[in-house]
């Protein structure tokens, strides 16, 4: 009988006190939410924590503090207390949708995805899973994906460029033109994206129109750096304006002296484009810098015999082959070395 007594003693005990932690998670949980309203997001947040201190099952209280951790730019802890509302309620769609937004915002991609395909009310959950499956570098499924999403998302200027990149990796270069040139008609200011339609362009020996985004990604504050004046200067030597051209990659060269690719990549430009006078100069100062060249050498001999000095230009191009009997094969095929 004594023990009957304790029992139910202990009973009543324990949903005493569990009424009265409810109360109080109750009580902070509501506080919580009034200094929230507030704008008084630290003391939010610790009445939130006090909620669940009271009552570790108060899923509202966790979803609560993660909206409160973001209003302070705590994403970590944001994450946590999303992560604990998840196992409390697994198919809480508030939850799950704060949790793919972090993990795409933090890079955990495979993360982000897991929890886009479980998010039906997510808007953008095809963005999502097509820009992670991107960064994931599985271009097949980042191209099914934002596809999908931009059928009904036309002006998303962001997902457009992912998709232009996409098929960049995927090697069609008409589709990343067009998707790259819907991104910058929508975002016309940004000088990156500007640029990275000019370098399509130019990929697509279309050098007048990589000029004219090379133009408008400087007027719109792209970095000029070496890289941009050695593509600028190609461009105008391909377009057909060699003087310009050639005073765009001279500001390389004055920064690189003597830099043996950029003067080899000037001196092929020129050969390409039947500049054979200016062709010979460059190839002349990489020999001045380095006579066991054969390779450079045997295009100077085939410059000389494009200027009609036949003769001339062949024994150079023998001396070349002495030098590097590999070089034979090239005459033989009537070709160039590098195929150029």
């Amino acid at each position: 009988m004594k023990t009957l007594i304790i029992f139910f003693a202990s009973c009543v005990f324990s949903v005493i006190t569990f009424a009265q932690n409810a109360d109080s998670a109750n009580f902070y949980y509501n506080k919580g939410l009034k200094a929230q309203t507030d704008g008084l997001f630290a003391i939010a947040a610790k009445d939130f924590e006090k909620a669940v201190d009271f009552n570790p099952s108060f899923t509202q209280a966790y979803i609560a503090n993660g909206e409160t951790n973001l209003s302070m730019r705590a994403i970590s802890r944001a994450q946590e207390n999303f992560n604990k509302a998840f196992q409390l309620q697994p198919d809480n769609a508030e939850v799950i949708r704060h949790l793919t937004t972090l993990y795409f915002n933090n890079h955990q991609y495979q993360k982000a995805i897991e929890f886009a395909q479980k998010c039906k009310a997510c808007d953008d959950a095809g963005r999502i899973s097509g820009m992670s499956f991107y960064h994931l570098e599985d271009y097949g499924k980042a191209e099914k994906y934002l596809t999908g999403y931009l059928n009904n998302n036309s002006t998303d200027a962001e997902a457009l460029y992912t998709l232009a990149q996409t098929y960049v990796e995927l090697e069609n270069e008409k589709a990343a033109i067009n998707a790259m040139q819907k991104a910058v008609e929508l975002t016309p200011g940004k000088s990156a994206w500007l640029y990275d339609l000019g370098m399509m362009y130019y990929s697509q020996n279309d050098f007048k129109k990589a000029l004219t985004y090379f133009d408008l990604a400087a007027q719109n504050g792209y970095n000029k750096t070496n890289a941009f004046y050695e593509n600028y200067g190609f461009a105008q030597l391909y377009s057909g304006d060699t003087e310009n051209g050639i005073k765009t990659l001279n500001i390389v060269l004055e920064r690189k002296p003597n830099n043996k690719e950029l003067l080899n990549n000037m001196a092929h430009a020129m050969y390409d484009t039947q500049k054979y006078k200016e062709a010979l100069d460059y190839f002349t100062k990489i020999l001045d810098t380095d006579s066991t060249d054969a390779t450079t050498l045997y295009m100077a001999g085939m410059t000389f015999q494009k200027l009609g000095q036949k003769e001339k230009g062949q024994k150079i191009c023998d001396h070349a082959i002495e030098m590097d009997p590999s070089l034979a094969k090239y005459r033989q095929k009537n070709q160039m070395p590098m195929g150029l």
